[in-house]
C-alpha cells in the first residue's frame, strides 16, 4: 500500500499538481495546479473519488465547474460566475491528468 501511495505521488509531481494543507477538511486532500483544485476523498491512507473540478474562491470556499446552456460556471454556495478564459480548460485538465495519476 505505502509503495502503491508512494507512486501515485510520484506521478502527481511529475504532472505538476501539488497538494494544498487543508486541516479544515479531514475528509479530502486537496489538489491544484494553474490556480484549479480537486478534491479527493480520503480513504484509509490512500486516495478515493476525485470531485468536480474547480478553484477555491475569496473567501476560502469551493466553486464547481459547471457547465450551463454551453457556458462554463464556478458555482459555490451563494456565488455564482462565469469562468475566465481559460480557467475551464485548466480545471478540466487537472481533473483529466489527477485521475491518471491516482489509477
Amino acid at each position: 500500500m505505502l509503495t502503491e501511495t508512494l507512486e501515485k505521488l510520484e506521478r502527481l509531481a511529475a504532472a505538476g499538481i501539488g497538494m494544498i494543507p487543508a486541516p479544515e477538511v479531514p475528509t479530502h486532500f486537496v489538489f491544484e495546479r494553474d490556480g484549479c483544485v480537486v478534491l479527493v476523498e480520503r480513504r484509509g491512507e490512500g486516495f478515493g473519488s476525485a470531485g468536480s473540478p474547480g478553484v477555491l474562491t475569496e473567501r476560502g470556499g469551493f466553486a464547481a465547474l459547471v457547465d450551463r446552456g454551453g457556458q462554463s460556471w464556478l458555482v459555490s454556495k451563494g456565488e455564482e460566475r462565469l469562468a475566465q478564459a481559460g480557467e475551464a480548460e485548466a480545471a478540466r485538465r487537472l481533473f483529466t491528468d489527477l485521475k491518471s495519476a491516482l489509477r
